[in-house]
C-alpha cells in the first residue's frame, strides 16, 4: 500500500504472484495433512493383535527391505535417509521384533548385511493392509479420486526424496 497525500492507494499483487502464493498456500496444506494422516495412523495402532507395531523410521526401513531383498546398512541409511547412528538403533529394535536378521556379507567376511525374515515381511503386509483399510475407512471408501490422489503423492514423494540433502553419506537414494 502506497499513499498519495492523504489517500491511501492499494497496489494489488499481478495475478501470477497471487496465483503462485494460493498454490503455495495450497501446498502447505497438503503437507500438513500428510503429516496429520501419518500420525493419526499410526497413533491408532492395529486391530489385528498379530501386528508388531512399527516406528516411522522402522516403517521406512522395512518398506525398503521389501523392494531390496538384501542389503548393507550404508545402503539402507542412504535409501531412507536415516544417520548411521539412528540406523543402527533401528535395526536393532527390528531385529530383537524377529522381523529383520543381520548376516556376514558373502562377498566380504567383514561387511554386513540386512533381510526382512518372513515374519518381518508377513508382518509389514499387515500393518499395510491396516494402514489401507483405516485410510479407506476414514474417505468413506470413495476410491474414486485414489489414482489422481496417489499420481500426485507419489510425484511428491519421488521429488522429495531426490533433492534429500545428505546425513547418511550419499546425497541420492538407493533402490
Amino acid at each position: 500500500m502506497t499513499y498519495t497525500g492523504s489517500v491511501a492507494v492499494t497496489q494489488d499483487k499481478p495475478d501470477s504472484t497471487r496465483a503462485a502464493s494460493q498454490d503455495d498456500e495450497r501446498w502447505a496444506d497438503l503437507a500438513d495433512l500428510v503429516l496429520i494422516i501419518a500420525r493419526e495412523i499410526q497413533f491408532r495402532g492395529y486391530a489385528d493383535e498379530s501386528a508388531i507395531p512399527l516406528s516411522q523410521s522402522e516403517g521406512m526401513v522395512m518398506r525398503y527391505l521389501q523392494k531390496v531383498p538384501e542389503a548393507a546398512p550404508s545402503r539402507i541409511a542412504t535409501a531412507t535417509g536415516l544417520q548411521r547412528t539412528n540406523l543402527s538403533t533401528v535395526l536393532r529394535g527390528l531385529e530383537s521384533k524377529g522381523l529383520i536378521e543381520r548376516n556376514a556379507s558373502v562377498e566380504d567376511g567383514r561387511g554386513v548385511t540386512v533381510h526382512a525374515t518372513a515374519r518381518g515381511r508377513d508382518n509389514y503386509a499387515l500393518v499395510r493392509r491396516e494402514w489401507g483399510s483405516v485410510a479407506s475407512a476414514a474417505a468413506g471408501h470413495d476410491a474414486s479420486k485414489l489414482d489422481a490422489a496417489l499420481d500426485l503423492l507419489r510425484a511428491v514423494e519421488g521429488g522429495i526424496t531426490s533433492t534429500r540433502p545428505d546425513t547418511a553419506g550419499s546425497a541420492r537414494p538407493e533402490g
